[in-house]
């Protein structure tokens, strides 16, 4: 028969197999000793308690969502795998999720209350009730002496001074704060004399918010006549009470500010409202000038004055192209006056004394000499050229030209 041998990789391999689908998640609570956290980001770890220990892995992926920075001999509570580290045959808790021992005790009770109230309806939206647009009072349920107060104060000062505060005083922490903070609610709802209440206190651990998670506290604040603003702890701090009240705020500046309004946003909205109105009587006022534009036009279009102005209108441009037809007829006349001065200045006997020719008469008796015939030898005689006239006396007697004996 041919032996199966194992090689140890072999062996350690099966073995982290079998602890892998063999064992389910499981839930172990022990003390932390030998922590370390290299530079790759995963943390490595013992979990012990008075008789044993194992080791322990958390790889980054998983740590980086623990809220607090574990350290030697803190008890804590983790979820975790059974695995096995091959190359050293060590079985090690391949760890999901980690937390403090008490705290995880808490959460449990935590969140078996949260379902079972959830159950019931507590929580829906539709049994939660509006704030008041314009709280006349503002009821405040937590310690005169803590810091939450203050702010509380600070913040409805700045926001809205004209509503009065009325603190119930109370623990907030310990073993009082539970029936303290409950008689407070109870009385604030009894007597009526405000239109909201803020529950709040500062920041703390979960032990010492404890008392916003009771049941008789949440049933307190689901009784009460009067809606309620939470403002317990931080941002990411959630209480029981944040779950069943009529609105939660992370912290107890914002449960002030959610309660009452903001008199720079009413400012505002009073800024906008006339800015508005002046843009509508702007536009009334636009729309009544324009129409009586329209029936002032109408008028205009119906008055006899109107008529007047359009005739003598009319006449104005009647005359207009009267002065234009009478121009034009006078700058065709004088066209045509000069055409005919150039046509007599062409024939007149001045044009042609200008070009060497003269206008002889006879002295004695003016009479115009045509012919050599009419002038004998001494007669005196005047002749005309183009610039002027001189005298002259015939001397021999010329005789007739060919073109003249012809």
């Amino acid at each position: 028969m041919e032996r199966d041998v194992y090689s140890v990789s072999r062996l350690n391999k099966e073995v982290r197999l079998l602890l892998e689908s063999g064992l389910p998640v499981l839930w172990l609570e022990g003390e932390l000793s030998n922590f370390a956290a290299p530079a790759s980001g995963h943390w490595y770890f013992s979990l012990k308690d008075s008789a044993a220990q194992v080791r322990c892995a958390m790889w980054r992926q998983r740590n980086s969502t623990v809220r607090f920075r574990p350290k030697d001999g803190m008890a804590v509570l983790v979820r975790a795998r059974v695995g096995l580290y091959e190359p050293r045959g060590e079985y090690q808790l391949l760890v999901e999720h980690l937390e403090e021992a008490g705290e995880g005790a808490l959460k449990r009770e935590f969140e078996k209350l949260k379902a079972r109230l959830a159950a019931e309806g507590l929580f829906a939206a539709e049994r939660k009730r509006p704030l008041p647009a314009v709280p006349r009072r503002i009821g405040v349920v937590s310690s005169p002496t803590g810091a939450a107060i203050h702010d509380i104060l600070r913040v409805l000062r700045a926001r809205f001074p004209a509503a009065g505060v009325l603190l119930y005083p109370t623990a907030v922490q310990g073993a009082a704060a539970v029936p303290e903070i409950v008689r407070a609610i109870e009385s604030a709802s009894r007597r009526n004399e405000c239109d909201v209440l803020i529950v709040a206190r500062g920041g703390g651990s979960l032990e010492e918010l404890w008392a916003f998670n009771e049941e008789v506290v949440a049933r307190a604040i689901v009784a009460s006549a009067i809606p309620v603003v939470t403002g317990i702890g931080h941002e990411t701090d959630f209480t029981i009470a944040d779950f069943v009240a009529d609105l939660r705020a992370s912290t107890p500046t914002a449960a002030a500010t959610a309660a009452v309004p903001d008199l720079r946003t009413w400012r505002e909205a009073l800024y906008q409202q006339r800015e508005r109105l002046d843009q509508a009587v702007g536009v009334y006022m636009y729309t009544q000038r324009a129409t009586l534009g329209i029936h002032q036009h109408a008028l205009d279009r119906a008055s006899p004055l109107g008529r007047i102005e359009q005739a003598r209108q009319r006449v104005d441009e009647a005359r207009e192209r009267l002065r234009v037809l009478v121009q034009a007829q006078l700058d065709l006349r004088r066209e045509q006056l000069r055409g005919r001065a150039q046509q007599l200045h062409a024939l007149s006997p001045l044009q042609t004394l200008s070009r060497g020719f003269a206008v002889v008469r006879r002295a004695d008796d003016d009479t115009l000499v045509t012919s050599v015939g009419q002038v004998a030898p001494g007669d005196s005689l005047g002749v005309r050229v183009a610039d002027g006239t001189f005298d002259a006396v015939v001397g021999e007697r010329v005789a007739p030209s060919a073109v003249e004996r012809k």
